[in-house]
């Protein structure tokens, strides 16, 4: 329980922060879009880039721990995206945040702490993995499904040109590509660039959480509030159940990794999705009232998790 408080409590208070930041007007009125921007096209791809270069190939590919933490995302997002296209209605671009709302775990600045305080090192690979799966793939397909959206009014041809083009520029892809790139030739990443990476990277989560407070200054967060607990219904309850469904059917680990794949599947929405919405300009109030009605939540939901899988 101390290590789920130890961690949401700091989550609430950058928020907070960030908020109070944006009702003074400390940062002006761009305060929000500035530093999403800085998080997006900075912060963001170094952190990338340092954790795909430092870790070996051979350890990033737990086949079976992929197999269930993903394959979990996807099978939420499924159920996110049939369900709403039926009683929330909109095009690719708002399906697709409204989905990863559903599916996209904070693993950078919520998991990772708290699989080190529950496992030690041993929790270190798998907190790194499920990372590196949110960050680089998860935000490759929903980019590349959003500008898909954004340019299909140009025929499916240069629709589908448009969107992969779309998909290998962005900076998140380019940094994640560039660090497997780096670790698969085996040598070791230079020290003032690992430097550079890690100390600009360590912004990155602080930073959007941050943005997201300035954000919802003035916003009233209780539309769409029937959307929004359907989302954090998922994202708390059914993916994690469908990380441990598909553990017990298919992908049988140790039981730090069982752990570890539904601890990370139990945590609410990352603040990327709101990164991602604010540079689309698409779906940004419901993304944010998700992160925020699902942290708070996930005291709960995830203190249950944390108490069944950590011993003592």
């Amino acid at each position: 329980m101390d290590a789920v408080f130890n961690v949401a409590l700091p989550v609430f208070a950058i928020m907070a922060a960030g908020w109070l930041a944006g009702r003074f007007g400390v940062l002006g009125p761009q305060g929000s879009e500035t530093l999403n921007r800085f998080v997006y096209y900075a912060a963001l791809p170094a952190l990338f880039l340092v954790s795909m270069a430092k870790a070996p190939v051979a350890d990033i590919f737990n086949w079976n721990f992929i197999g269930a933490f993903f394959g979990a995302q996807i099978g939420t997002f499924i159920i996110a995206v049939a369900v709403g296209k039926v009683l929330f209605p909109g095009r690719l671009a708002q399906m697709t945040l409204h989905g990863l709302s559903a599916m996209f775990s904070n693993t950078g600045y919520m998991g990772i702490p708290l699989l080190i305080l529950a496992f030690g090192d041993d929790g270190i690979l798998p907190a790194a993995i499920s990372t590196v799966i949110n960050g680089a793939l998860n935000m490759a397909l929903a980019i590349a499904l959003i500008e898909l959206d954004m340019a299909r009014k140009a025929g499916p041809l240069a629709a589908l040109r448009d969107a992969i083009a779309g998909m290998l520029k962005s900076p998140l892809v380019l940094s994640a590509a560039a660090g497997l790139g780096w670790s698969a030739s085996g040598l070791p990443l230079p020290t003032p660039v690992e430097n550079f990476c890690s100390t600009i990277g360590a912004a990155a989560s602080p930073a959007a959480l941050f943005a997201i407070g300035l954000f919802m200054v003035g916003r009233q967060m209780t539309a769409g509030l029937g959307e929004v607990s359907w989302l954090v219904f998922l994202k708390l309850i059914v993916n994690p159940a469908l990380a441990l469904l598909l553990i017990q059917a298919f992908f049988p680990m140790e039981p730090v990794w069982v752990a570890s794949a539904v601890i990370m599947s139990a945590l609410p929405t990352g603040g990327l999705v709101f990164i991602l919405a604010q540079k689309y300009n698409i779906y940004l109030q419901r993304s944010t009232a998700a992160i925020m009605i699902s942290t708070i939540l996930s005291v709960l939901t995830v203190s249950a998790v944390m108490i069944y899988y950590v011993p003592g």
